[in-house]
C-alpha cells in the first residue's frame, strides 16, 4: 500500500492530467525508447552489439533452412 500510494502521488505530479490524460506520458516513452535503440546500436558488449548478435544469428538461420532444403 505504502508503495502504491507512492506512485499515485508521484504519477499525479506529471503535467497535463487534465488535458491529455493518460497520453501525456508518451514523451517520456518515446525518449527511453530512443534511448534503448542508441544504447543497442552503440554500445559494445564484450566485442559485439545487439544487432552484430542479431545479423549472426539471422544469417546462421538462414544458412541452415538452405542446408535443410538441399538435403532432399
Amino acid at each position: 500500500m505504502l508503495v502504491s500510494g507512492r506512485l499515485r502521488r508521484l504519477l499525479r505530479r506529471v503535467p497535463g492530467r487534465q488535458r491529455f490524460g493518460a497520453y501525456r506520458f508518451l514523451p517520456f516513452f518515446f525518449v527511453l525508447g530512443g534511448a534503448m535503440e542508441w544504447f543497442m546500436i552503440n554500445v559494445r558488449i564484450g566485442k559485439e552489439t545487439f544487432y552484430d548478435v542479431y545479423r549472426r544469428k539471422r544469417s546462421e538461420r538462414q544458412y541452415k533452412a538452405r542446408m535443410e532444403k538441399s538435403e532432399f
